[in-house]
């Protein structure tokens, strides 16, 4: 019955069959637990198979009754608890595979009872402790899998013992000590994986002279010493060598080339020194080959690196990456022979000279082309038109010179260009506007000239442009303001003139910009207070008149001002960003004044004189006018009191001020920030449940300070929650905020997060009630899509930022990495990734945010309601993801992937039911294709929600 999608739990009659020898139900769909008693009728069993399903609870502690039992299988389950010590009295047993569960405890000291086992799989638990030396006593053991928990100590010199063992798993743990040389005598070891643990010392040299190994990993540790010259002799079936972050020394062995079934070398950051052995060229499987970060160096009988030239022989190479060596050498023109397999080369901050041969452009295949700082002259080649699949091109820091070559625009492909600080001359093709695919232009410290070609304001999708520190001439076009999401433009150190059009301030998601000494002359444009997300602003050293314009005050989140050595009078606003800003923002200037911390005169206000008559006649107006004033309070003030008595309710604003609360209240509430008190956390914060002294609870987000990006997040929660009031987002409450401690003040949920209840063991909703909480998403995304002045973006919608209040009713929370559109805007740029399997295609790849990045969200989410199945879950690879997984069973076999607590075949409503969820993913799959303009709308979403609900349930 293997692989047949059972539902529900396992039939308790089966346990009760005396007769059975086999119990295989593996890859189904069984949910609950397995009876304490499993073995007490089952003394013939001899293989008991339930991995992929999803039991829990702990394993049977009568595992001995089943005497005969030779496989015992529950890998990739939920089990909990401590390993029974029982299953050291099952003395046949040949296999345990219990990976991938919630087990906790130590290794039994009774597994080295069973000397049948050949195979020990408990990987990606929570097992804890030292390896008990009891284990390897087990001469028959082939396969030891312990990887991914947190064992500590060292590892046995007894696992010698092993003399059997084909593959050991030991990754991912705190492994201390030194890799024991007793591993040596494992002549039948073909893994060995000890990768990210905190062993030390030399590599026995033994390892290297097992002749049936396949893969040695010991990357990300702490060895050190050289690797043996005849490592070739003694490896002859080695196909992947991972040795990377280490303090390795010493050479690349020559005799590695004899190693001829090499896939992958993978021995960057260490110390080795030397040169590349051109006996590489030999290894005609290669394909990747990684050796950056460290002492490498060219033969000193060549200037050309030779090692480029054999290693051309290796026509299935897909990644060369040498960076960060010493080779002090030139590339040669056999770069040619590279086979089009070639997809990354890599050679920055390596000492290469000479120039780029035009021979690089037959790399057809290529993807990225890094060569930067190093000591490259010459020209860009024109031949770079041929690599037809370039998507990144790096020569920054090097000595080119001459035009920058028109063929670049071939590059259809073409996402990145980087030539900074170089010796480029002449102007900037105009064609290179045509590169759609462009999102980041690096050009600056060159000595380019000319114009700004005006069809680089069309380039609607570019997020940098650095033109810094070159001859750039002419004025600012006003088409500047296409560039809808950019968000980082230096233009800073030209010869640009004219005014600053007011069409900059549509970029709103600019977060830095420069124009720094420049001929500009003109004002500042009001229109700059609308570019919300400025961070840094340099207007220095041009020719600006004019005031300070008051809406700067608006940009909360400018740190960095300078406008120092303009022409600029008036009053400096003092509000907003202006309260951090020092005189250094605003030296040698004509005429500003305004508060002293400034480094200016306080600006003095104009007096007129007046007669004695004038004034007499003031003072009565100002008399007549505070009388008319204080009658009509009395009348709004009597009306007012009158209206409360009658509608209390009308009076109350549809946003009240948000109250602003100490430290000292919020540590008391939550007993000085108690652990006991945490109920959630998250990337920027930890959330408390605390108790007023009036008995209100609340939910305390404290902000981690220490965190990158956590200014940002708090910022951008206020800005959100403070503007924004629907019954489906949280409810803000108040806010503390001091130089080193921020926190918001929620509505405590007393149904805690969507995550919870979707994956508890406890609690259960049914259909219905997942379709109402995703009913209630869709209503708090369809207002902040449609229901503002401003379109929000939230980001991140997964289960664990839906909180359930006393009725269930869900409220979208989280606002940390949301994004605020302009009016006008459709998309918008963001370098904070959200969490991965939820985020859409666009906003991974390239940071592009818009509404349709929430759609894509929702889609997989209301996947996930339904499947109770996380799209970022160990079941989904490469090739295979969630959406694809759901997509794949419609129409007909949707059963096969929902949640199998919702439906069962022998219920009442089973078909009307079915359709639903079919319904369901047929709407999830509409959110969540690939390309934004393909996604239907939020409205639309909701009101197919309605219909679903109103056709299948009552």
């Amino acid at each position: 019955m293997h692989h047949n999608h059972f539902n529900g739990s396992i039939p308790s009659s089966i346990f009760n069959i005396s007769t059975l020898e086999i119990i295989d139900f593996q890859n189904n769909r069984f949910s609950g637990t397995l009876p304490t008693n499993l073995c007490h009728n089952l003394p013939n069993l001899e293989g008991l198979f339930l991995g992929l399903n999803s039991l829990s609870g702990a394993l049977p502690a009568n595992l001995s009754a089943c005497s005969r039992l030779q496989t015992l299988g529950l890998e990739m389950n939920k089990f909990n608890g401590f390993i029974p010590r029982e299953i050291g009295k099952l003395y046949m047993l040949q296999r345990i595979t219990l990976g991938e569960n919630n087990l906790t405890g130590e290794i039994l000291e009774e597994f080295g009872n069973l000397q049948n086992l050949e195979v020990l799989a408990i990987e990606k638990n929570q097992i804890t402790g030292c390896l008990p030396k009891a284990i390897f006593n087990l001469t028959s053991l082939q396969l030891l899998a312990l990887q991914g928990n947190r064992l500590i100590g060292s590892i046995p010199r007894e696992i010698g013992n092993l003399t059997s063992l084909h593959e050991i798993h030991l990754y991912e743990n705190y492994f201390t000590d030194k890799v024991p040389q007793e591993i040596s005598k494992l002549n039948a070891l073909e893994v060995i994986n000890l990768r990210d643990n905190k062993l030390s010392g030399l590599i026995p040299k033994g390892i290297f002279n097992i002749t049936t190994l396949r893969i040695i990993c010991l990357a990300a540790n702490d060895v050190f010493g050289t690797l043996p010259y005849t490592i070739g002799y003694g490896l002859p079936n080695l196909e992947g060598l991972y040795l990377s972050n280490n303090k390795l020394s010493g050479a690349i062995p020559q005799s590695i080339a004899n190693c001829s079934k090499l896939l992958i070398i993978s021995i960057a950051n260490n110390y080795l020194s030397g040169s590349i052995p051109n006996s590489l060229g030999n290894l005609k499987f290669l394909h990747i080959f990684e050796v950056f970060a460290n002492k490498l160096s060219s033969e000193s009988s060549s200037s050309e690196l030779s090692f480029i030239t054999s290693l051309t022989n290796c026509r299935n190479l897909i990644v060369l990456d040498v960076s960060k060596n010493f080779f002090n050498g030139i590339l040669p023109k056999s770069i040619v022979n590279f086979s089009s397999s070639l997809e990354k080369l890599v050679i920055s901050s390596a000492g290469l000279r000479g120039t780029i041969p035009k021979e690089i452009g037959n790399l057809s295949g290529l993807e990225t082309l890094e060569m930067s700082m190093n000591n490259l002259t010459g020209f860009v080649p024109h031949t770079l038109r041929g690599l037809q699949h370039l998507e990144r091109l790096l020569l920054f820091r090097n000595k080119l010179r001459g035009l920058l070559p028109s063929s670049l625009c071939k590059l259809q492909k073409l996402g990145l260009i980087d030539l900074t600080e170089n010796q480029i001359s002449g102007s900037i093709p105009e064609c290179l506007g045509n590169l759609t695919f462009l999102r980041y232009i690096f050009l600056g410290s060159n000595r380019i000239t000319g114009r700004l070609p005006s069809n680089l304001w069309v380039m609607k999708d570019l997020l940098e442009l650095n033109l810094s520190s070159n001859s750039l001439s002419g004025v600012l076009s006003p088409d500047i303001g296409n560039l809808k999401v950019i968000f980082n433009l230096w233009l800073s150190k030209n010869q640009l003139s004219g005014s600053i059009p007011s069409t900059i301030g549509s970029l709103q998601n600019l977060i830095l910009l420069s124009l720094a000494q420049n001929n500009l002359n003109g004002q500042i444009p009001k229109s700059i207070g609308g570019m919300l997300s400025l961070e840094s602003l340099d207007f220095s050293h041009n020719n600006l008149s004019g005031s300070i314009p008051a809406s700067m005050q608006e940009i909360r989140y400018l740190h960095n001002l300078n406008v120092s050595c303009n022409r600029l009078s008036g009053e400096i606003p003092s509000n907003g960003p202006f309260r951090n800003f020092t005189s250094l923002s605003f030296l040698f200037n004509e005429a500003l004044c305004g508060d002293p911390r400034f480094g200016v005169l306080p600006c003095h206000k104009s007096v007129v004189r007046r007669s004695k008559s004038k004034r007499t006649l003031q003072y009565v107006f100002m008399a007549l006018g505070i009388m008319v004033a204080i009658m009509v309070g009395i009348v709004l003030i009597t009306f007012w009191r009158r209206k409360k008595v009658t509608k209390k309710e009308d009076l109350v604003p549809i946003v009240k001020e948000v109250e602003r609360i100490s430290y000292s209240e919020l540590s008391c509430a939550t007993n000085g920030f108690n652990e006991r008190n945490v109920i959630g956390t998250g990337s920027f914060g930890v959330v408390y449940k605390g108790v007023l002294n009036d008995g209100t609870i609340l939910a305390i987000k404290v902000f981690r300070m220490q965190e990158e990006g956590t200014f940002q997040s708090f910022n951008a929660e206020c800005t959100i929650l403070f503007n924004l009031r629907h019954r489906n987002l949280v409810k803000v409450q108040g806010y503390c905020s001091n130089p080193n401690f921020k926190a918001l003040v929620l509505k405590y949920m007393p149904n805690g997060t969507f995550e919870e209840w979707l994956y508890s063991e406890n609690r259960f909703l049914d259909i219905t009630q997942r379709l109402n909480i995703m009913i209630d998403v869709a209503c708090a995304i369809e207002y902040l899509h449609h229901g503002y002045t401003k379109s929000v973006v939230h980001c991140d919608l997964k289960p664990s930022n839906i909180l359930l209040d006393e009725d269930m009713v869900a409220h979208v929370a989280d606002f940390g990495i949301a994004k605020l559109l302009g009016s006008d805007d459709s998309i918008a740029y963001t370098r904070t990734l959200a969490t991965l399997g939820y985020i859409a295609p666009e906003y991974g790849f390239e940071g592009l945010v818009s509404t349709k990045c929430d759609i894509y969200s929702y889609g997989i989410l209301l996947m996930e309601t339904f499947t109770r199945r996380k799209p970022n879950s160990d079941m989904f690879c490469e090739n295979v993801s969630l959406r694809s997984w759901v997509k794949d069973s419609l129409p007909n076999r949707v059963i096969n992937v929902c949640d199998v607590n919702l439906l069962t075949p022998d219920e009442e409503h089973f078909n009307r039911k079915g359709k639903c969820l079919s319904s369901i993913m047929e709407l999830a799959i509409k959110c969540s294709v690939d390309f934004p303009a393909e996604r239907i709308g939020i409205r639309e979403v909701l009101a197919t929600l309605h219909k679903i609900k109103h056709q299948f349930i009552p």
